[in-house]
């Protein structure tokens, strides 16, 4: 008898990875236990990049002939690692002597002081790497296992799994995994999924230019603008990076995040709150793409009254909604655009001046277009969103056709699919069709048409109508019944047929299976 074969599910890289450190996990709770995991993620990869640099220069050496004690008085020359943009690792702080430790009671401090010499030695991460390895609640065991979990993926191009921009890809997949698992109002409120992220991007194109995210958890935006641009054959410095973070620990998880990316970003000396401290004030930023908190009750301070932001109303001091999106054109260059996430309240809410201020956004011809989003998008809240694109060079370029006096409605609250019980997706099928439907309307001779219930452009006299409510279901209707154009006696004709049709063969089976149940008899 031929054997079924089964089908086995194979893990990725960053799957394997993952459940083997969430196994150590013990009792550390998920959100601090994130940054002893990434923290050593982040020194494998330095470490591992710098004895990459290493063999390179050692074979250059040889073959221009020099001896061994030359070599190695010359490997230790730091200006051939930076200039190569690796950071240089003293030799107390490579993987190799972490990778002695990992059985000794001391492995964490022997990491607390590898990060020490690093942050020493480079001063763009002073003040960035964790260094709490050796607490007493960190099970010394389990950290050990942990650091040869680590230690048996390479990260460097020479290895089994590819260039070391695995290494972003398990950093990244990590972070998710641990916004998942935490719990409370705010969990995982540093991450902004990967599909969001790739919608914004791919929505607003930045082929080069300044990006800001004034509120950029741990750099998603950032990262996935640097890989558009590398798609569309482009170089990673065709995009200058500028950010800025409140949360402290959530700003050290971006400045790892973007230096294991290559990526060179201005996210200010500190971590900092955008509206009282902002730390780019002269920045006029070609695109601004963020995930700012939703619907935030406590961001006012006195101070902010009569800021120049709110050029368009001042915000309600109990929501910071439309804080955000002032912050954001503010600090728009001439030809600008903002792509950003919000809460849907803001599309419809009148309360506190809130409806004042998008008319006037509205009128001042800064609305480009509106996506409405399925819910459960997001780690820490099920309640759905919006997409909102505004942009200052709405008169027409030569890449973009004139579009004053019109507004893009699309309702993609039915798409996704469900990749758990609580989280919703959005595949690359269903961004194509979001971002396809933005750029045949907004780009020269793109073949825009209205999708009765999915997109409509919409005038500015419409919207009036409608109380400057920018839902996106308003405006796009509903989707178009299959035409049927049967004959309604034709159809009984057909459906009696069939039925009887049916009424037969259950008849017919009916009398097969008491043909069976008698040969069963005794």
């Amino acid at each position: 008898m031929a054997r079924i074969a089964r089908k086995i599910e194979t893990k990725t890289l960053e799957q394997k990875l993952w459940d083997a450190a969430d196994a150590l996990r013990g009792n550390q709770e998920p959100s601090e236990y994130k940054h002893v995991v990434l923290g050593l993620v982040f020194l494998k990869y330095i470490s591992d990049r710098f004895e990459g640099r290493r063999k390179e220069i050692e074979a250059e050496l040889l073959a221009d002939g020099l001896k061994p004690e030359q070599i190695e008085r010359l490997v230790e020359d730091r200006d051939e690692y930076t200039s190569n943009s690796v950071f240089w690792v003293p030799a107390a702080a490579r993987w190799s002597v972490i990778q002695k430790s990992a059985k000794q009671p001391e492995v964490g401090e022997s990491i607390d002081n590898a990060m020490d010499l690093i942050e020493r030695e480079n001063p763009k991460l002073r003040g960035v790497l964790p260094r709490n390895y050796g607490r007493e609640d960190l099970d010394k065991g389990r950290l050990g296992q942990l650091v040869d979990i680590i230690g048996s993926i390479g990260f460097t191009q020479s290895d089994d799994h590819g260039s070391d921009d695995v290494l972003g890809r398990v950093y990244e997949y990590f972070l998710g995994q641990f916004a998942g698992k935490e719990t409370g109002k705010d969990a995982g409120a540093f991450y902004t999924p990967r599909s969001v992220v790739k919608t914004l991007v791919e929505m607003l194109e930045p082929y080069h230019g300044r990006v800001f995210d004034p509120a950029c958890g741990s750099g998603g935006m950032f990262v996935q603008s640097a890989e558009f641009v590398n798609a569309h054959g482009g170089k990673r410095n065709d995009i200058s990076v500028y950010g800025q973070e409140f949360t402290a620990t959530t700003w050290k998880l971006a400045k790892m995040n973007l230096a294991l990316r290559g990526i060179d970003a201005d996210l200010g000396d500190r971590s900092a709150d955008s509206f009282t401290q902002d730390l780019h004030p002269d920045l006029r930023a070609d695109y601004v793409i963020a995930n700012p908190p939703f619907n935030v009750s406590d961001w006012w301070n006195a101070k902010l009254a009569d800021d120049p932001r709110w050029k368009y109303g001042t915000p309600p001091e109990g929501n910071a909604n439309f804080a955000w999106v002032q912050h954001f054109i503010f600090h728009l260059s001439p030809r600008g655009t903002a792509g950003f996430v919000l809460a849907n309240g803001s599309l419809s809410s009148r309360t506190n001046g809130e409806g004042e201020i998008r008319r006037k956004l509205v009128e001042a011809d800064l609305v480009d277009c509106i996506v409405a989003m399925p819910d459960k998008l997001f780690f820490n809240t099920g309640i759905p969103v919006s997409l909102w694109f505004v942009s200052r060079d709405r008169g027409g370029n030569a890449q973009h056709r004139a579009r004053k006096g019109e507004v893009l409605f699309i309702d993609a609250r039915k798409l996704g699919s469900m990749v758990n019980r609580r989280l919703r997706e959005l595949s690359d099928d269903d961004i194509r069709r979001i971002t396809g439907a933005y750029h045949s309307w907004r780009n020269h001779d793109g073949g825009y048409g209205d999708v009765a219930g999915f997109t409509k452009a919409s005038s500015f006299e419409e919207i009036q109508e409608h109380s400057f409510v920018l839902t996106p279901g308003r405006y796009v209707g509903t989707e178009e019944a299959e035409i049927d154009d049967e004959p309604i006696d034709e159809r009984i004709e057909r459906l009696t047929t069939e039925l009887i049709a049916e009424f037969d063969r259950g008849r017919q089976l009916e009398g097969l299976i008491r043909q069976r149940l008698e040969a069963l008899a005794p």
